[in-house]
């Protein structure tokens, strides 16, 4: 991008970045031009467009070269490197019908399945010995291990049948022998021991139930000035109430969770991964999902699937509009980025994005026999494109043009394009840049929905600190620049139209005098003869705001906020580096850079993962630093807390990992309301300190309160989202009835 953007003449790219939504069509076709005859640029399009240069195009001879890799690693028994070679061996070798080579997929899924059996992942196993079966139905080798699996499951007469479906295919004496004499064994297991009812092998591809339907609450569309659409209800809603679903117009994952999770449903991945047959970019947890994604592609005509969203705890970038998808179908989202191109790997997510809805604008014109040399989708949502730099302006051209040929690549002679539908591919992206949604899941050190009770709160064996990272807000300032940044847009929220008293503390410096609990921040406040704040957030940003309800304050905040909220109709006016209460200063540069280093030194107790206790003074030093500088209610020292009790956590001194855990509950009790879900998060890391110190009585009563709290936001869906809370509830269970887990 860099080299293209620098190949661009100055003239052009001054007309480019002056220019307006409307001039959009010149400055594009004037760019296209330029890019035609620039060599630079086409041999850029032929490194994203060529399969012969593809990074993501299958590769037989890598995939037998990782199976090999795999094969050594499980000969050692190490069997968690093994099953990573299988995987990254499936995920290069063809398994399209033309060039699939039958012998080395089914062994390197019978591989995969071994490995599983013996990690003790029997459900994957199960899959993987079904896939090598598919693929080849004589592969007594998968046949064998699927009734070894089920032999392990306790299913004893269908593992029998698979045995004897392995014997009847096995051709070497040796083979049989070994199979016959499982054989055996399995009979007299099956002689002593009642049948278990069969494994739900094929959970992973069998068909997800719809989602819960929405609570009846009336809801309507309305125009926000600035923004996209939006909803308002016409009456009071419950709380954590699901009140709306809608599919999204276009969906993608995002970079950071490309190999952890899968790239239709977004769930997390689990260790039988399945691949794309025709590159190696997405994978997928299952063979529903990778034909959803791709599509039929033994044939050549459009296909459109049956939607069925099943997602949950997401990790990925979408956009809706008010455009509806044919008869609720999907189209085969992924098939138009694969064929051994590697753009969609490349290029960033939103003009990935921008792909998807120009191929399914294109698809769904095609199913109703319309024009595809139009002018684009219609979204009906803004861009604030005129708003925007010159560079952001530039790259995004270039982007579009990029993007364009690339789609052209893929449909060839039957997608034809125009000024407009490039300018509106432009206009695209920055409707994408505004209107876009990003879904993350919540970091966690639980390890996910896996937090069983041995690993997670058990005393005996040293507990992890089941812990979500401290998710609180941007104080106010923080949050209206970036709206008006990002979005340019005011939101006229009550919390963003009202000063919070967090917002005085939570980024906030404390007075160097030592009887003052005044706050001393890096923003302007200037109070009005109206009884208003101003606040200045730097160059242009400058925000009138009612000033909070002081009968609602606790009597530490009113002291904080006292010059603030006092009822004197002076004018005041309050420059960084000024105490609010007594007006004392301090050079906030040097407190600020002081501060980032020591609360860069504690921070890196999380990078270490064997961590020694003799690490761990020095972030107490700092610790004593923070507290001299920041204001005792600040986030900066909350956060400060939580990470040294982590630390003390895994160095087993859980005592210490408690008092630091308490500190920082105590300092967001006086920053958030008492139910703010960050609170929620900090008590939960507490449940599993106190369990861990033998205490069921308060880490009840804790969780008690965590669980109200997240029922809250989350409402009845509290266990799917969190996981782990299901977990902790019958390891209290179990510390109540037997003292210990």
């Amino acid at each position: 991008m860099e080299r293209l953007k620098s190949a661009v003449p100055a003239e052009l790219r001054r007309a480019v970045g002056e220019g307006a939504a409307a001039d959009l069509p010149t400055t594009t076709s004037r760019l296209l031009a330029f890019f035609d005859s620039l060599p630079l640029f086409h041999q850029v399009m032929r490194e994203l467009t060529d399969p012969e240069l593809a990074l993501c195009r299958k590769d037989k001879g890598r995939a037998a070269e990782l199976k090999g890799k795999g094969n050594a690693c499980f000969s050692r028994r190490e069997f968690g490197e093994a099953l990573g070679f299988y995987s990254q061996a499936l995920r290069h070798v063809p398994t399209n019908s033309d060039g699939m080579d039958v012998n080395l997929v089914s062994a390197i899924y019978a591989n995969r399945a071994s490995t599983m059996h013996k990690l003790g992942l029997f459900k994957e196993s199960l899959r993987d010995c079904d896939r090598a079966i598919a693929v080849s139905s004589n592969y007594s080798k998968a046949w064998y291990r699927k009734g070894m699996v089920k032999a392990s499951l306790k299913n004893y007469s269908s593992a029998i049948h698979d045995l004897e479906v392995a014997l009847s295919t096995e051709m070497t004496s040796l083979g049989k022998s070994n199979i016959e004499q499982e054989l055996k064994l399995i009979l007299q297991k099956q002689e002593n021991v009642n049948e278990v009812g069969t494994s739900d092998c094929g959970s992973k591809d069998a068909d997800v139930p719809l989602a819960e339907q929405p609570q009846k609450v009336i809801i309507d569309s309305i125009s926000t000035p600035n923004k996209g659409r939006g909803m308002a209800s016409i009456n009071d809603i419950p709380p954590a109430s699901l009140i709306h679903v809608e599919d999204p117009l276009a969906v993608i994952i995002m970079k950071s969770s490309r190999e952890t999770h899968c790239h239709f449903c977004f769930n997390e991945a689990p260790a039988d991964v399945v691949f794309c047959p025709l590159c190696t970019i997405p994978i997928y947890c299952s063979k529903r999902c990778q034909e959803q994604a791709v599509g039929d592609i033994s044939c050549n005509q459009d296909t459109y699937l049956e939607y069925d969203d099943h997602a949950t705890s997401l990790a990925k970038l979408s956009i809706t509009s008010s455009c509806k998808s044919p008869s609720s179908k999907l189209f085969a989202e992924h098939r138009h980025e694969c064929g051994g191109a590697h753009w969609a790997a490349v290029l960033p997510a939103d003009i990935v994005l921008a792909g998807r809805i120009m191929a399914r604008d294109r698809e769904k014109r095609m199913l109703y026999g319309k024009s595809v040399a139009s002018s684009g989708p219609n979204l009906d949502l803004v861009h604030h494109y005129d708003h925007h730099s010159p560079d952001n302006k530039l790259e995004s051209q270039i982007y579009a043009i990029i993007l364009l040929l690339c789609l052209q690549n893929h449909y060839r002679s039957d997608l034809s394009w125009t000024e407009d539908s490039l300018s509106q591919l432009v206009l695209l992206i920055f409707q994408i840049k505004v209107n876009s949604i990003a879904i993350v899941r919540m970091k966690s050190m639980d390890g996910g929905p896996e937090l069983t009770v041995n690993k997670g709160v058990s005393a005996a064996e040293g507990a992890n600190m089941c812990s979500v990272e401290q998710a609180g807000e941007m104080h106010l300032p923080d949050r209206q620049k970036s709206l008006q940044e990002n979005y340019y847009f005011s939101c006229q929220c009550s919390s963003c139209s009202e000063l919070n008293l967090s917002d005085l503390v939570m980024n906030s410096f404390c007075c160097p005098q030592s009887n003052c609990l005044g706050a001393i921040s890096e923003s302007t406040y200037y109070r009005s003869k109206e009884n208003f704040v101003h606040v200045s957030l730097g160059g242009s940003y400058v925000w009138k705001l009612s000033l909070p309800d002081v009968s609602k304050v606790g009597k530490d905040m009113e002291k904080v906020a006292r010059s603030l909220l006092g009822n004197s109709g002076a004018s005041l006016n309050i420059d960084p580096g000024c105490c609010m209460n007594c007006r004392s200063h301090i050079e906030v540069s040097s407190a600020a850079a002081t501060s980032h280093r020591e609360a860069s030194k504690i921070n890196r107790l999380k990078e270490i993962t064997l961590l020694d206790k003799t690490l761990i003074p020095e972030a107490l030093q700092s610790l004593k630093q923070l507290k001299k500088l920041r204001h005792p209610y600040s986030k900066v020292l909350a956060q400060a807390q939580d990470t040294i009790a982590e630390a003390f956590v895994k160095v087993g001194d859980q005592e210490q990992a408690q008092k630091h855990c308490k500190a920082s509950i105590q300092i967001l009790e006086k920053v958030y309301h008492p139910k703010h879900i960050t609170i929620a998060h900090e008590l939960i890391k507490l449940v599993s300190i106190l369990l861990s110190l033998g205490d069921g009585a308060s880490a009840a009563a804790t969780f008690a309160r965590a669980e109200a709290i997240f029922s809250l936001y989350y409402g009845s869906h509290m266990e799917k989202i969190l996981a782990y809370m299901g977990t902790l509830k019958r390891a209290l269970r179990c510390e109540s009835t037997t003292g210990a887990c």
